[in-house]
């Protein structure tokens, strides 16, 4: 059965796509930057922004009915090589008992402030 999951950011509306889709064991969450989507603010630093996409990931994967520990796949675009270092602990916080199959890209984002994006995959794993 698929579930549509949104975070209520204009962006999804207006591009028309979900933050996630469940889809029976599988559940795909879109690349989300590091807003702060209960005031629309971006943070100045790629830590910060780094950390409110993780916040907005595990959420979107908790209304979905998953945890960040079913995550299997993982993309990390930063706009700047220099922020691979500063992110890599962060990230390390995050996933380093999951140890997903990751990939980081350093690529253009679609707005300026925008530092890092994340994207993730996960399967539901069994519950014991």
């Amino acid at each position: 059965m698929r579930k549509l999951i949104s975070t209520g950011s204009p962006f999804e509306k207006t591009a028309g796509y979900s933050r996630a889709v469940a889809d029976g064991d599988w559940c795909f969450v879109s690349g989300t930057t590091g807003y702060d989507y209960a005031s629309m603010a971006m943070p100045d630093a790629v830590e910060d922004q780094t950390r409110n996409a993780l916040a907005t990931i595990a959420d979107a994967l908790e209304q979905a009915g998953f945890e960040m520990a079913d995550v299997v796949r993982t993309h990390y675009y930063v706009t700047d090589r220099s922020y691979v270092q500063r992110v890599f602990p962060i990230l390390g916080e995050a996933f380093g008992d999951i140890r997903p199959a990751a990939t980081m890209i350093v690529c253009e984002l679609n707005e300026p402030e925008m530092k890092i994006e994340i994207e993730v995959t996960a399967l539901r794993r069994e519950r014991g």
